[in-house]
């Protein structure tokens, strides 16, 4: 039930006793007393969590109405959770709530079995198909969760965003999904030791969650491999055979001595202009062309990726085995979910959209300057199969029984940082008319909601009503002048004792991000996501400074600490937010401009005064738009840490020159990828990783130090 909106069969004042009676109830974080009361404990779907005792009493309420009305039947997936103070550990939270079956969150979503495969008890896999079936129905409203710049402690970003869909779904009656990114192992093991959100606003399980869940990652690092063992593998088989005898091999006579290209060949014949597919038909010097892809190694772009952080893969030496006649070259490793494999599978929107993309993957170049492709190499077809199931998103649930989608990669500082087009597009479906998907973006908003509107909803052709902007004290307390926030330390003094002063200095940079998000033409509302040492003062700046700043809405939130009652109010704000939306989307360039041009606008949106190019950058770019890429969107690999290039800046830095230290390009999933400053794609162990904590309790089987 909407909580404000009275049923229309009450009489009119009565009807408005109970609204003012639900909006007081919601300014308490409580659930309207008017709203269908929690099943009994004996009912096995609607269950409760029980976590030691209660937190702290809520502000009281007034009698309760008696009201002579029929309650909606409640969801049968929802629970309510009887929270603890202080929090628990994630991993014991999330360990003392048995997940339902996913078939019975799926049948609540409107799925029917046909819709999806099941991994197992808790997770399932939702079928594109499910898009044919609901292309009638309307779309739900469209949330995009960003922030401000963070510490290296995070913000709390994935929590708000499930907060907020606990408090849609399971306070304010709303049809919600939340859409999130799948975690990377490398943080999961570094820095975060997990991404499933926290305290009472989590994905479970959430050991599954953050480790394997359905193999995507997997599935992605085993394509990009392949792809690097391709080009290695060709140059090495070029270097040492005759166009004649390469040919041969390429297309070997079957037992009745007859030769045939391969449906993959098909595609470089036509790229050639050749428009026979009889290889015996070809002339010398259509074989050369075909057979030989002379690729220059300089040129190549394409990386080995794992799952874990390494540093000491960033730079490799590969080709020195003795079998391999001196073959060697320089190369290295990056994060699986910055291949631009992980890319594609967020921006594809069907399966064969995806064979397309995997195909016109860029490698690297000729030796003449011409783009060399996965399927130039005859693997865009062998990509496709390694990846036809992880195009399809993970269903998942939250503490409080709504439903989850999971799918693609994180990391906005160095890949494209979003959950995926069709996952969003599945959801936006099946919560229809009225119901609202809520969607994560990577990072600060500088980084993963510009890529998210420049990238995604250009390739999507999606609106979002609303943008939120996560904040917290303590990263605001960072950017007012505080002290380094350094994982693994305890924190300062000047982060748990009231500083209003320190707080007021930061929010210089909520306020650049709340302009910046502005741009686009969406109402934004920041979610002031409240730690136990936040003080009502401190709050009360972030507030006025957000609505001066332009925000539509500025709220409080405890999610964290109870769940989707303490977002309520966050939840009332969007809903708003959403309702009053009238303005088109505007993107922050034209695609038709050239790279540098698109370049120099994204580092104006940062606060940058100019722009640098090295040597390789500007070789980089006039390849590139010779090439006929110059019409792509921008994906900047930057860092998360600051406005600028260099992490130290914090605030809202101005005037400074953006240096871009190099330029590639994602042909395949339709972006060129400049790198600022020294940012790199393949991240590093910290002193002590969160692989300390981790560990499996061998009695139960479960997994213990996840966060």
């Amino acid at each position: 039930m909407d909580v404000s909106v009275p049923p229309t069969n009450y009489p009119k004042s009565l009807s408005s006793i109970i609204k003012c009676h639900r909006r007081r109830a919601a300014i308490n974080n409580c659930h309207p007393v008017v709203s269908h009361p929690p099943l009994s404990h004996s009912n096995h779907h609607h269950r409760s969590l029980r976590v030691r005792s209660s937190a702290a009493v809520a502000p009281p309420l007034p009698p309760p109405l008696v009201v002579p009305m029929t309650t909606p039947k409640p969801s049968p997936t929802i629970r309510r959770l009887d929270v603890a103070s202080p929090v628990p550990a994630d991993i014991d939270i999330a360990n003392a709530v048995s997940p339902l079956p996913i078939a019975d969150i799926a049948a609540e979503l409107g799925l029917r079995p046909e819709h999806f495969d099941l991994y197992g008890k808790y997770k399932a896999k939702v079928l594109l198909s499910v898009l044919d079936e609901l292309k009638g129905q309307q779309d739900g409203y469209y949330v995009v969760v960003g922030g401000i710049t963070p510490t290296p402690l995070g913000e709390g970003k994935s929590t708000t965003t499930v907060g907020l869909c606990q408090a849609l779904g399971a306070f304010l009656d709303k049809k919600v999904v939340t859409c999130l990114r799948q975690p990377s192992q490398g943080p999961t093991f570094g820095i975060k030791g997990g991404a499933a959100g926290g305290g009472y606003s989590q994905v479970i399980p959430m050991d599954e969650f953050n480790l394997h869940l359905t193999g995507d990652i997997h599935a992605i690092t085993a394509a990009n491999n392949l792809l690097a063992a391709a080009i290695d593998t060709r140059i090495f088989h070029e270097a040492s055979q005759s166009d004649k005898a390469l040919f041969n091999r390429l297309c070997p006579p079957n037992k009745e001595g007859k030769r045939r290209f391969a449906d993959v060949m098909l595609r470089r014949l036509i790229k050639l202009g050749i428009s026979k597919t009889d290889p015996n038909e070809l002339t010398p010097d259509e074989v050369r062309r075909f057979a030989r892809l002379d690729i220059d190694p300089e040129s190549i772009t394409w990386r080995r990726v794992m799952d874990v952080n390494d540093r000491f893969l960033r730079k490799i030496t590969i080709g020195q085995g003795p079998d391999e006649k001196g073959m060697v070259r320089e190369t290295g490793f990056d994060i699986a979910v910055a291949s631009e494999i992980m890319a594609v599978l967020a921006l594809t929107t069907s399966l064969a959209d995806m064979r397309e993309r995997l195909g016109r993957m860029v490698i690297g170049n000729s030796k003449a300057g011409e783009p060399i492709t996965a399927d130039d190499l005859g693997v865009g077809g062998a990509l496709t199969v390694l990846m036809k199931d992880a195009i399809h998103p993970t269903l998942m649930q939250t503490l409080e029984g709504t439903p989850v989608l999971v799918h693609a990669g994180p990391f906005a500082n160095i890949a494209h940082g979003n959950s995926s087009i069709v996952a969003d597009k599945i959801a936006l479906k099946l919560v229809g008319k009225g119901g609202y998907v809520v969607t994560e973006a990577g990072f600060g908003s500088d980084i993963g909601t510009e890529k998210f509107m420049d990238i995604k909803c250009r390739y999507s052709g999606l609106m979002p009503q609303c943008a939120i902007i996560v904040a917290t004290i303590r990263a605001l307390k960072m950017h007012g002048g505080g002290p380094d926030v350094v994982a693994g330390k305890p924190l300062d003094h000047a982060y748990v004792s009231e500083n209003v002063a320190l707080v007021e200095a930061g929010c210089v940079n909520l306020a650049k991000h709340i302009a910046n998000t502005k741009s686009y033409g969406v109402n934004v509302v920041v979610a002031i996501n409240k730690f136990a040492s936040d003080t009502e003062a401190e709050m009360d700046v972030v507030r006025n400074a957000s609505l001066a700043a332009g925000a539509f809405d500025a709220v409080v939130c405890t999610h964290h600490a109870h769940g989707g009652k303490g977002a309520v109010d966050l939840g009332l704000a969007v809903q708003r937010a959403c309702e009053s939306q009238a303005d088109p989307l505007k993107f922050l360039y034209p695609l038709e401009s050239g790279i540098k041009e698109k370049i120099e606008s994204i580092a104006k949106f940062y606060g940058a005064s100019g722009v640098e190019y090295s040597e390789q950058a500007e070789k980089q770019i006039e390849m590139y738009t010779k090439q006929g890429f110059s019409n792509l969107p921008i994906c900047m690999a930057k860092t998360q840490y600051s406005f600028s290039h260099v992490p130290s800046m914090k605030g809202a830095p101005s005037g400074f020159v953006l240096p871009i230290r190099d330029v590639r390009a994602s042909i395949g999933a339709g972006f060129i990828y400049p790198l600022v400053g020294t940012m790199s794609t393949m991240p590093g162990l910290p002193t002590r990783p969160c692989f300390y904590e981790i560990d499996v309790d061998t009695a139960t089987g479960k997994v213990m130090g996840l966060s």
